[in-house]
């Protein structure tokens, strides 16, 4: 009787790579477990196996990168990973931050990991801004809210090391409007905003006086990248996320392409603009007083 072969734990790791791509892809699409296994012509089971990185068969994959109208490099990890949807994008965050060691984010105006209950409150708000009369938005928008709900979660059990770098421009243009999804919003309901970010805002301030252990933060007075990015440092790897995707002010959700890759090219420049940033930004009682400066500036 022969005995059934134990996989290394690099093909393991792989194989439970792909089932994630997978599940986060199948959520971007909008599709049940049940959809895509009657699409696939497999059980439910076996979908579930497929996710949870017991995909064994070629011909399954090219199966799935076909339905899903993924090309099979991208659901393989090979290179780069593009995602499309913002759904899609940060399911891939909450899977990557779940085997993550240590993130560095500039992510602003705040990691979403650090906000605070009441920024979920702002954002659903900001959400509703942008919803429309199309059903699949909605329901686009309602995963989205519970998948960062659950990324928020997630980071709060495990405590993963976190460095934030806040860019003071885009602090200071959320402090000016708040977190609006849509410029035609009513004199009360500006108001309403701005009151909500300026709580959010003294939120970062007892986070940079008292931060939590593991917790950095650092204010970039200076020119920023235009885009989002954050680097997760994982046991044997790191996995930089290159972001189009806002949940600051003015978030945007709807529009873009995210970019997901191991490449040690691309971890190790980011790391490097991180490095600068870092460098350059005030932290401590100098972050407390830009910020605070920016608060007087824009009180209303």
């Amino acid at each position: 009787m022969s005995e059934r072969r134990t996989m290394p734990a690099e093909e393991a790791g792989i194989l439970k790579d792909i089932g994630q791509r997978l599940n986060a892809y199948r959520l971007a699409h909008g599709l049940s477990p049940e959809m895509l296994a009657d699409k696939l012509g497999v059980s439910r089971a076996a979908l579930y196996r497929a996710e949870k990185g017991e995909i064994l068969k070629i011909e399954t994959l090219v199966r799935i990168s076909r339905v899903l109208d993924v090309s099979l490099p991208n659901l393989l990890g090979v290179g780069i990973e593009y995602v499309d949807t913002a759904l899609g994008f940060f399911e891939r965050m909450r899977q990557i931050e779940a085997e993550s060691e240590q993130i560095i984010g500039f992510f602003g105006p705040l990691s979403y990991l650090l906000t605070s209950p009441a920024y979920d409150e702002m954002l659903a708000l900001a959400m509703d801004d942008l919803r429309s009369k199309d059903d699949e938005t909605a329901t686009a928008i309602d995963r989205l809210l519970l998948v960062l709900r659950e990324r928020k979660e997630a980071y709060q059990r495990r405590r993963p090391l976190l460095v934030n770098l806040i860019a003071a421009s885009e602090l200071r243009r959320f402090l000016s409007n708040g977190l609006i999804g849509r410029d035609d919003l009513s004199a009360s309901d500006r108001r309403n905003r701005q009151s909500m970010a300026r709580s959010e805002v003294k939120h970062i301030v007892e986070l940079v006086k008292k931060p939590s252990i593991g917790v950095q933060i650092a204010v970039v007075p200076g020119l920023v990248p235009a885009t989002n990015f954050q680097i997760f440092r994982q046991a044997g790897r790191s996995v930089l996320a290159i972001s189009p995707f806002r949940l600051g002010e003015q978030p945007n959700v709807r529009v873009g392409v995210g970019i997901i890759t191991a490449s040690l090219e691309g971890v190790k420049l980011h790391e490097e603009i991180a490095r600068r940033m870092w460098e350059s930004a005030l932290k401590g009682e100098d972050a407390i007083d830009l910020i605070s400066s920016m608060m007087a500036e824009t009180r209303h």
